[in-house]
């Protein structure tokens, strides 16, 4: 009988540390819940990030072409999406989109330039100022110190073209707004920023009305005049109806929000928003 006790009370002590095993090893830990918790997050992140093999046609006004083209390349080392962007003055790039019909976004420069193509834009963004300053060579030989005194018998003015690029634009509506447009000596027009810049530093003239960044940094000297304040624009991206690639582009226009993107932008002289 004491053997038969015996050899129930072993079986019983058995049965209880098998059920206690099997207890603990369904019952995640903490740690083990948290764990996978955090891998659970993870993953998608990681995939979103991870776009090989997408592709982003951009449009992009020229006068942006430096710090654009650095926003750009550093989007595609990140996560591998190609980007095919065309840069051209904005008479250029609106003719393209409505005759191509094809694009993801247009960077303008301003959104005074969407309308042209207003039908096929579905969403924008506002990303920096664009400003419009009045420059001269430095140590402002002619005393240039207002846009009035463009209106001097020896001072030759270089703008931008009225109809295809959006300083141009400005810079007629400025001159207009003063009643002086005729009066100034305008020697040539150029279609694109880039080039009203270039204008000034080979001689060509004498004052120019051009983007603030496209003279920060360099031999030439702003006129500080409040004369085109009033005329301050912003930088939009465009987002166009031809996009087939939601994530891709949803996934830039983050992009454009970070840190990264805006200090490239501060460095080419833009002023954030």
């Amino acid at each position: 009988m004491k053997k038969t006790l015996l050899s129930l009370a072993l079986i019983a002590s058995v049965l209880l540390c098998f059920a206690g095993c099997g207890q603990s090893s369904s019952k995640p830990t903490a740690s083990s819940q948290s764990s996978a918790s955090a891998e659970a997050t993870a993953t998608p992140s990681s995939q979103a990030a991870n776009l090989s093999g997408h592709t982003l046609l951009v449009y992009c006004g020229a006068g942006m072409t430096q710090p654009f083209q650095e926003i750009s390349d550093a989007f595609q080392n990140q996560t591998g999406c190609k980007m095919q962007v065309t840069y051209a003055n904005a008479g250029q790039i609106q003719t393209q989109i409505n005759t191509a019909k094809e694009g993801d976004l247009f960077i303008a420069g301003s959104s005074d330039e969407l309308q042209p193509v207003k039908d096929v834009v579905t969403g924008s963004k506002n990303l920096v100022k664009h400003i419009p300053v009045l420059a001269v060579k430095s140590g402002n030989p002619l005393g240039i110190n207002a846009l009035a005194d463009l209106t001097k018998s020896n001072v030759r003015v270089v703008l931008g073209d009225a109809d295809s690029t959006p300083i141009g634009k400005i810079s007629n509506k400025a001159l207009t707004d003063l009643g002086i447009l005729d009066k100034v000596n305008v020697v040539a027009r150029t279609t694109t920023a880039p080039a009203i810049f270039n204008a000034l530093t080979m001689d060509q003239c004498d004052a120019i009305i051009v983007w603030k960044e496209n003279v920060t940094g360099n031999s030439v000297e702003i006129v500080k005049t409040g004369d085109l304040d009033k005329y301050v624009k912003t930088v939009p991206a465009a987002s166009l109806s031809y996009n087939t690639d939601k994530d891709a582009l949803s996934a830039f226009l983050a992009f454009l929000d970070t840190d990264s993107a805006k200090s490239i932008w501060t460095k080419y002289g833009y002023e954030l928003l």
